[in-house]
């Protein structure tokens, strides 16, 4: 059974009043991660939420889809909140704040601009916890079949005799 908000140490007020402020777009409490924006939120369980916020973010930020919303790329990261990942991601997370920080932030989160964001991505790309994310979210994000239409993938075909009666050339997107 869940709790409600108060009893977490925040209320549905502060909660919305978070959401509401400096025009946050993911609100982070005591054991959880929210949108300020549309209506889901996620519980943490073995990571810090301020580490699955930056998670999300990270995730944006290396496969950006202005219309995918966050509560995907949520999903996507959801698997690094386990006990096995923990000690793994919260110290992929401090090697990304001291990025941040070493480029002159106060942390990944609080960088505004994406460009800047990435700046700070492309510092650890060679390390192995960047790796590690960029190759999760290959499937992570994009095995989402409520994804699929926004791409323009319409799921297997071999089921259906393949795609060359069926209009594999017919990509409009690219």
């Amino acid at each position: 059974m869940t709790q409600p908000l108060k009893s977490r140490g925040l209320t549905r007020r502060q909660l919305l009043s978070r959401s509401v402020a400096a025009g946050a777009s993911l609100v982070v409490g005591a054991g959880f991660v929210a949108s300020g924006n549309a209506a889901w939120a996620m519980e943490t369980t073995a990571i810090k939420p301020e580490s699955m916020a930056t998670l999300i973010q990270m995730a944006r930020d290396i496969y950006p889809h202005d219309q995918v919303a966050d509560q995907f790329y949520a999903v996507a990261v959801k698997g690094y909140d386990s006990a096995e990942n923990a000690e793994k991601v919260e110290a992929g997370i401090a090697e990304l704040n001291a990025a941040a920080v070493a480029a002159g932030h106060a942390d990944y989160l609080s960088i505004g601009w994406e460009e800047d964001r990435v700046a700070v991505l492309k510092a650890i790309e060679g390390g192995a916890f960047f790796q590690t994310v960029r190759a999760g979210l290959v499937t992570g994000l994009y095995n989402q079949k409520d994804l699929w239409p926004i791409f323009g993938y319409e799921g297997e075909s071999f089921s259906l005799g393949g795609y060359i009666e069926r209009g594999f050339d017919d990509i409009n997107w690219l």
